[in-house]
Formats: C-alpha cells, sequence, structure tokens
C-alpha cells in the first residue's frame, strides 16, 4: 500500500510530487492488497554500513489456477526444493517483528528468500484449496475464517519479505539490487496472480454470500471483505479459461516489468543530469540555501573545496534543486536549460531510456486486458472499483475547467503584466515567485528559515494530538529492536490514552542516485487480527513517511545549517502524513479492509489533502515557524501573508492538475489504443493541452515520459482522483470551518469524530457512506471552490 505526490502535483512542481507516489513501479499498484508486509528482527543495532552490500564495489488481484491441486503442490515442492538451505540467517526470513532487518538485507538474500517465500505459500494455498473443495463438494459453507484469514496469511509470507526489497529499492537503488528485483518480480506476479484466480477461493466466498446462515451473522466489516473479493477476483480474470486465461496471466507479468522499466528509467535520466557552472553570474539569483545545496553535490562529484560562495556548483533535476532554479536563477537561458532536461526526462530527446515505447505497450496491453475481462476500456475497468463513474469522473473534472480556465487566463495576463514580456514555459515560476514576493512581500526563502525539519514536525504532531487525541513520541530504532536504512531516517511511536498503537519512520531527505523522486506513504505492516505475533490480539500498524527535501549541510566553515522547508515542502510533509493517520488509527482489525486497505482509490487523498488545510493553521503556524538561528516566532503579518498567498494563481494550479486528469482518462479510452500510423500519444496530450494549458507545451516536450503516477504507480485512469478526493477534502474541513476554528471545544469534538469516522473506519465501508457518516450529508465541490476563490452561485454536488 502506498500513496503519493509527485512533480506533477502543484504542491511539489517537479508525485510529491510522487505522489506517486509508490508510485512504486511494480506489482504492487496492480494488486487492490498489497496484503500485509511484515518482516522480522532482533534487537539488532542500526548500521549503515551494512547497506554497502546492496551497492557492490562501493562502501488487486490473487494467480493462475494450476490444472489441479495436486499440480500446485508439485509445482510448490519443486520451487521450495530449488530453494531448499538458501534461507538460513536470512534476515528478510525472520519473523517474529513489527520491523524488517533494513541494514542486515544483501543482495544475496534476495532470490533465495523469495524463491523459498513463494515456495511455502504456494504450499499452503494448494492445501487450504484441498480443503475448501472438500467441504464445498460436501455442501458445507467454508466459514469467514477459512477464507479471509488464511488468504491474509498466505499472502503475508511472500508480501512481508517482497515488501522489504521494493522498499530499499525505492530509497537504497543500486545495480546489483535492481537487477535482483527484476529477476524475482515474474514470479511474485505468477504468484499473486495465482492467488487472484483461485477457483476453490471464490467458489468459497461465492458459497458464503449466498448462504444466509452462514452470511447474517457476519459483521459489516466481514461481509464488506467478501464483498471486494469477489469483485477482484472477477476482475483479475476469474472467468477466464484457456488461453484468454493464459493471455491475461501474460499480460500481468509483462505489465509489471514494463512498470518497472518506466520507473527505473525516469531515475536513471534524473541521475544522469549534472550541469556545472563555475561563475557568480550564471548564478544571480539564487539564495544562499540553493547555493549550499549545489555546492554539496559539487563536492559529491568530485569538486572537493567547492562553496556555497565561490563554488563551483552542480544543478541536479532532483525536485529541490530543480525548483530553486525554476524559482529563483536571474539567467533566462540557465532556466530554459534546465527546464528542456526535465521535461525531456526519459525521453528521446533526454536522458536515461526511452519510455514513449514503454507508455505504448503498457496502454496497448490494459486496452487488451480490458477487452479480455468484457470491458470496453481500461477506464472502465480501473472504473469498476471506484467511488466515481466513468461519467461522473468527466463531469467534475469539466465543471472545474470550465470554471477555472478564463481564471487562469486572467492570472497568465496579470503575470506577464507583471514581468512586461511575453512569457515562455520557463519563465512562469520565476515571476511568480517575484509577484509573489513583490504583493504579499515575501518570498520562500524568507519563509523556510522559520522552518526547520523538528520545528515542523513538532507543530505536525502537535495538530495530530490536539485534533486525534493521541501523542507521538520519537523512539531510537535500537529501542524498538529495528532497523533503519540511512542515518537521516528517524522512528516514532503513536500512542492512544498511553499505549502504543502503531509505528512510523520518516526518511525525510533527497539522496539522488539510489532514492527515488517525490513523496510518499507506504504501508509496512496494517493493523490486523489475522496476522497478530504470539501473545497479541492484533498486529499493529507501521508506516513509512518518504519525502525529498534538502537536507542539513555543513558548511566550508563546519557549521551545520539544519534541513530548511519551503512551505510546499511542509504542505507535502502534512499530506503524507494524512495517509499515515488513515494506516494507523484505523479502529478496523480486519486485515483485508483496515487502514487505507479496500478504501476506493478516488477517496484514498481525502485524509491526505485534508491535512494539507491544518498547515495554514494560526495555532498550527504560530507553534511550528520559529527562526532557525534566533528561535523568534513567525512574525503574525508573515504568517497572515503566506495564508493570503494560498489561493495566489490557484486557477492555474488547478487547471495543470485537470491537464494531467483528462489526459490520463482520455488515454486509457475506448476511443484511443496507440497503433502505428494512428494516433499517437503526443495527439492525445496536444489535444488535451489546447484546453487545458495558457501556454502550449515545446514540441520536444515530454512530461508524458515522466508521469509515474499512471504508467508506474496506481494512478492509471485514476489520476482525476486526486480532484475528486479534493472535494472531500474541502467539504470535511468546511465542517470545521463552520464550528468555528477559534472554538477549541468544538475543533476537538469534530477532531475525534473525524478519527472514528473517516481515519478510524477506513475500507471497511464505503467511502460515500463514510463520508456521510462524518459529515451529515453527501460532499459538495463548494468548499474547493470557495477556497479557491472559484465560487459561483451554482450548488455543485458530486
Amino acid at each position: 500500500q502506498q500513496c503519493s505526490r509527485n512533480s506533477f502535483r502543484p504542491a511539489y512542481p517537479s508525485n510529491c510530487c510522487d505522489i506517486e507516489a509508490l508510485v512504486y513501479g511494480n506489482m504492487w499498484c496492480m494488486l487492490r492488497h498489497e496484503v500485509k508486509k511484515l518482516a522480522a528482527a532482533k534487537a539488532w543495532r542500526h548500521s549503515t554500513a551494512c547497506l554497502s552490500r546492496l551497492h557492490p564495489g562501493s562502501s488487486n488481484s490473487h494467480g493462475t489456477r494450476l490444472q489441479s491441486l495436486a499440480a500446485a503442490s508439485m509445482a510448490a515442492a519443486t520451487l521450495g526444493s530449488a530453494a531448499a538451505g538458501c534461507s538460513d540467517g536470512n534476515p528478510l526470513l525472520e519473523r517474529p517483528s513489527l520491523f524488517p532487518r533494513f541494514a542486515d538485507v544483501r543482495v544475496e538474500h534476495i532470490s533465495s528468500a523469495m524463491k523459498s517465500s513463494i515456495a511455502k505459500a504456494e504450499k499452503e494455498l494448494a492445501a487450504q484449496e484441498v480443503q475448501l473443495e472438500t467441504k464445498l463438494q460436501q455442501g458445507i459453507t467454508p466459514t469467514y475464517v477459512e477464507l479471509a484469514d488464511s488468504l491474509e496469511r498466505i499472502g503475508d509470507i511472500v508480501s512481508r519479505p517482497w515488501s522489504t526489497v521494493g522498499h530499499l529499492k525505492s530509497v537504497k537503488d543500486s545495480d546489483a539490487l535492481r537487477a535482483a528485483y527484476q529477476e524475482l518480480q515474474p514470479l511474485v506476479v505468477a504468484f499473486y496472480t495465482r492467488i487472484s484466480q483461485s477457483q476453490a477461493f471464490y467458489r468459497g466466498w461465492s458459497a458464503l454470500r449466498a448462504d444466509p446462515d452462514a452470511w447474517i451473522p457476519l459483521t459489516n466489516q466481514q461481509q464488506r471483505v467478501a464483498e471486494l473479493e469477489l469483485l477482484d477476483a472477477e476482475l483479475s480474470g476469474i472467468g477466464l479459461e484457456g488461453e484468454k486465461k493464459t493471455r491475461f496471466n501474460e499480460i500481468q507479468k509483462t505489465l509489471a516489468q514494463l512498470s518497472t522499466d518506466f520507473s527505473n528509467n525516469v531515475l536513471d535520466a534524473t541521475k544522469a543530469f549534472k550541469h556545472r557552472l563555475v561563475s557568480d553570474h550564471e548564478v544571480d539569483g539564487l539564495p544562499a540555501s540553493a547555493l549550499a545545496m549545489m555546492a554539496a553535490n559539487a563536492r559529491k562529484h568530485g569538486d572537493v573545496g567547492a562553496t556555497a560562495e565561490k563554488g563551483p556548483w552542480v544543478i541536479t533535476l532532483d525536485a529541490p534543486c530543480y525548483m530553486a532554479v525554476m524559482q529563483y536563477a536571474s539567467s533566462p537561458a540557465l532556466r530554459e536549460h534546465v527546464y528542456r532536461a526535465f521535461t525531456s526526462r526519459a525521453s528521446e530527446h533526454g536522458g536515461g531510456g526511452d519510455n514513449t515505447p514503454v507508455i505504448n505497450k503498457i496502454l496497448q496491453l490494459r486496452a487488451e486486458k480490458a477487452a479480455l475481462l468484457g470491458y470496453t476500456s481500461h477506464a472502465e475497468v480501473s472504473l469498476a472499483k471506484k467511488m466515481a463513474t466513468l461519467e461522473s469522473a468527466h463531469e467534475l473534472m469539466e465543471d472545474l475547467r470550465s470554471k477555472c480556465y478564463n481564471a487562469a487566463v486572467a492570472e497568465h495576463s496579470e503575470l506577464e503584466k507583471f514581468a512586461g514580456k511575453k512569457l515562455e514555459l520557463w519563465d512562469v515560476a520565476y515571476y511568480s515567485e517575484r509577484m509573489k514576493s513583490e504583493r504579499f512581500s515575501y518570498d520562500e526563502e524568507t519563509v523556510r528559515q522559520y522552518l526547520s525539519l523538528d520545528n515542523v514536525l513538532s507543530g505536525l504532531f502537535g495538530v495530530i494530538s490536539r485534533l486525534f487525541d493521541v501523542t507521538i513520541v520519537e523512539r531510537s530504532p535500537e529501542e524498538l529492536g529495528a532497523q533503519t536504512w540511512d542515518d537521516a531516517v528517524r522512528m516514532f511511536e503513536v500512542q492512544r490514552e498511553g499505549r502504543p498503537c502503531a509505528y512510523f519512520y520518516i526518511d525525510p531527505y533527497t539522496r539522488p542516485g539510489e532514492k527515488k523522486g517525490g513523496a510518499w506513504m507506504r504501508g509496512e505492516c496494517g493493523r490486523s487480527k489475522a496476522l497478530a505475533l504470539p501473545g497479541e490480539e492484533v498486529q499493529l500498524p507501521v508506516a513509512h513517511m518518504v519525502t525529498n527535501q534538502t537536507a542539513p549541510v555543513t558548511n566550508s566553515d563546519g557549521t551545520v545549517t539544519p534541513s530548511l522547508m519551503l512551505f510546499r515542502e511542509v504542505e507535502t510533509m502534512f499530506h503524507e502524513c494524512g495517509h499515515a493517520l488513515q494506516h494507523m488509527l484505523t479502529n478496523v482489525d480486519e486485515g483485508h479492509v483496515s487502514g487505507i486497505s479496500g478504501v476506493e482509490w478516488d477517496a484514498v487523498e481525502q485524509p491526505s489533502q485534508f491535512m494539507e488545510y491544518w498547515a495554514y493553521d494560526v495555532p498550527t503556524l504560530k507553534g511550528m515557524a520559529r527562526h532557525w538561528k534566533t528561535g523568534e516566532t513567525m512574525p503574525a503579518e508573515l504568517i497572515e501573508k503566506i495564508r493570503s498567498a494560498k489561493t495566489f494563481r490557484a486557477a492555474s494550479l488547478m487547471l495543470r492538475q485537470l491537464k494531467f486528469a483528462l489526459t490520463d482518462l482520455a488515454l486509457h479510452d475506448a476511443a484511443f489504443v496507440p497503433k502505428q500510423g494512428g494516433k499517437t500519444i503526443w495527439d492525445v496530450d496536444a489535444e488535451i493541452g489546447s484546453k487545458t494549458s495558457v501556454i502550449p507545451s515545446l514540441p520536444n516536450d515530454r512530461f508524458l515520459c515522466g508521469f509515474s503516477h499512471i504508467f508506474a504507480g496506481g494512478y492509471a485512469a485514476g489520476y482525476y482522483s486526486y480532484k475528486w478526493a479534493e472535494v472531500l477534502s474541502a467539504d470535511g474541513f468546511a465542517a470545521f470551518e463552520e464550528a468555528g476554528l477559534d472554538n477549541e471545544a468544538a475543533v476537538k469534538q469534530l477532531g475525534r469524530h473525524y478519527r472514528d469516522t473517516v481515519l478510524g473506519l477506513g475500507g471497511s465501508r464505503p467511502a460515500a457512506d463514510v463520508f456521510e457518516e462524518f459529515r451529515g450529508r453527501s460532499p459538495s465541490a463548494d468548499a474547493l471552490l470557495r477556497h479557491n476563490d472559484l465560487l459561483v452561485p451554482v450548488h455543485s454536488k458530486l
């Protein structure tokens, strides 16, 4: 389970943002469950040095049913024999613990761990299928535990070690790790395809739902699990036979590999770009923090004497560096050079492998897969499990586009008048920053002096305590018997009524070359009764919050400047924490629907976007914004300017997101399948751009080649979800506005109610029902439009 922001989000114009963020480019994004992840640990000390072993040379579907259960058992035994003797002392296999032994994992552990895990899971799956088939033949309805709990435990055997491998690939990548991952991925995908297409489990779930004596006593949560399992099985090709099933499974494997290829190409292209500057006039306008970051880049690449004051400086395409150039560099030539490099990543015009053929193949295979399932397009398949219908998604996107397009045109005209010239694409961020600075009398560089990471975390944890009545305490990995993968990673414990209820890691800093860009939340393991450790009633959830902000900088005189955050990075931290809170504060013990599991994809961004509003809350800002040198609280007038600037160019930012969403839907529509001699993906991009872009894209713009959300993540035909969820989050925050943000008692009462509904119920009920329980009515888009100064006097409902 991963939720992310990415370079395509206005809050981190680069998936976060990645969101992507997972955005893993792997199989997890194809499955509804990453059935819960768990990995073992003793009380090992954290050792980053161990991670050098990952760098040699340097310090929701269930798989193909075999022809018979006997054949399945034989296949499992064969695989197990091949892996025998390789698992002793393997840190990917040892348990019990909530926390993986990240620092002890070596590349050579991966193959033996995954082969033995898959063999064990295949054997247990085959045995459980025999038991289910026997009961069904006898006319006995299988119990919920025999279906749900066994499925969760079997899936966990594979997902636990594979999740650890996938996480390390995202945050500590290397050529050797990548090769091992690609070697094992087809086996993992085949296993999950096998389990998703289990006829025994499908018939078992069907029998359970059809038997009133067995169905009625189930809790609402358990019935929800059964209904989702049946829908997942149907979308996973359970009804296919013969050649169609074989082809479906081939497509699943190929799509998983293509997703990984896409992600690798983006990472390689980002890694490949380095632009070295040596003269003062080249870096004119760049703030001291950006120069320090670029000098640090230079030192990493061989200029050992580089300083922020005298250079040389190295520019990369990592988000903090890229955005610093776009917003502050006085040289139009430098901005153009970096902009063109960024927008042509992973294409025929840029560094890294070309993702254009990868995209075409992904789209072709998704369309073919949809046809096999009886749908006219991948968009229909995607929307089958979402809150919106295809029609209502298009209606909302077009409604918002029509309300913001003219306003965006007016914003651009105003910006060109301010600049005194016709603007190019690489000028927009630069003059926007200057205009915002002049209009609101502040710039982001001034603001970030008050926003050190520690202060921001203190403010974030304070608002969480205020709203949700929980306490967050930092713990060392040693205290928890845990390990991390980098010295900068920190661990925290969430306490409710004085008792631990969850844990999370924060990995805050960019690490070019080994850590993917963007920001994301990923569930390490979820709340689950079925996966509870011995002696425990329930397994507690563990989350990862991963961002890519500037690391502390050691200056040439030996002093250290802490990690100072741009305000949009503060928003990103609050955003990812919203995802983590839904994962961690769930009240649901059924692992299939606890936390974010089972939540419709177009509602999963609701808590994350809701938390962004609290970054602008006056008490929160006053508590966390203190100057890193003097300790002075941010002046009240600066706080008000930040709040006032929130809607600066809001229509332009909304239009940008709508371009991504509408392009995504168009690429996955029945009317388009890429083929030689026909309409291309760039034709589609241009068509959508003609009604969503104030300035046309460059002819060589290859934005789609870096659109990880939809080609290496879980947002295919689902990027609209950001706007759909923004309606939910804005309307949810409006409840606090209506009660009075200065009414502390009302804020706390509503916060507890939000905790117990939106955060607490997870996927155990349909998202529309959960929202209505919190709000007392269905959602309205009015609050979103009002928050962006775009409200028209027409009441707009989802």
